[in-house]
């Protein structure tokens, strides 16, 4: 009797412990952790998020974080590693995103304004007029991992007969947008190249003299940044999550903080499909390998 009792209570732990491993990752999760980017300093990208964060939190009802890196790269593999649970990713770091996660990355939501994304090519020299006038001088694009500061650029100085690394005189990575400015306006560069949300943004806050550094011409559209998730996080997390984002309304005072850090008048929902121009673009130019 007492090696039946061992055998049945044995078999009840192994019962037991196969269906802990079988529920779902919502089940185990306690927090949900946050990444984007550094396409900003670190301080802004944590004046971004929080009120945003804050919100979340109460929509997906568990607390969220932000979880800082250094580089575009490291958001990619802590979304690959699982690390993190959703990020703020450019275009390219979507499909680079894609491509390390063997295709199970996630796009959720992005800003209205991201389906017809621009970038803005900035000079303080007044000879510099247009793209023919680049060449020969010195160029900075922000992180080598960028959309709208590196890949898309590149993409559309390449379809006018540039290459950047031939024309130009030096081809310098500033790793940021607010970067490349400080690069332009400080002389260390003839022109570079950021998205055109940071732009706006540095004009209206006064961050950049006008006067001086000028925009000379402007990207034709594309799409770029989005929410993304790892693909095995619970759907009713990735669902709560979604709805969260396009509640969001500016015109709720609730809302107006969150959504204007964002620079978003909208969140709309995406899809994987968005970004087969930008991984086109990629392989084009040659940064996909």
């Amino acid at each position: 009797m007492l090696i039946l009792f061992r055998r049945h209570a044995l078999r009840g732990l192994a019962a037991f412990a196969f269906a802990a491993l079988a529920l779902p990752a919502f089940a185990q999760m306690k927090e949900l952790k946050v990444s984007a980017i550094p396409d900003e300093a670190p301080t802004e990208l944590q004046r971004k998020f929080a009120p945003l964060g804050k919100y979340l939190e109460k929509e997906i009802g568990m607390p969220v974080s932000f979880v800082p890196v250094t580089d575009y790269a490291g958001v990619v593999e802590a979304l690959a590693a699982k690390r993190i649970d959703m990020a703020w990713l450019g275009g390219f770091t979507f499909v680079q995103a894609k491509l390390r996660t063997g295709g199970t990355a996630i796009p959720l939501v992005q800003r209205a304004e991201d389906e017809k994304f621009t970038s803005r090519f900035i000079t303080a020299d007044p000879a510099i007029k247009s793209f023919a006038d680049l060449k020969g001088k010195t160029f900075a694009f922000g992180s080598a991992s960028s959309t709208s500061g590196h890949l898309m650029p590149r993409y559309f100085l390449l379809q006018a007969g540039l290459t950047p690394e031939k024309d130009f005189k030096t081809v310098a990575f500033s790793g940021a947008h607010d970067a490349t400015v400080a690069f332009v306006a400080s002389g260390r560069a003839d022109a570079g190249v950021l998205n055109a949300s940071v732009w706006d943004k540095l004009v209206e806050s006064g961050k950049v003299d006008t006067s001086k550094v000028r925009v000379f011409t402007t990207t034709p559209a594309y799409f770029d940044y989005n929410w993304t998730v790892r693909g095995d996080l619970d759907p009713a997390v990735m669902k709560k999550l979604r709805d969260a984002f396009l509640k969001l309304d500016p015109a709720n005072p609730e809302h107006k903080e969150i959504m204007a850090l964002q620079r978003a008048t909208r969140f709309v929902a995406t899809k994987p499909e968005n970004y087969h121009s930008i991984e086109q673009a990629a392989q084009s130019a040659g940064l996909l390998r």
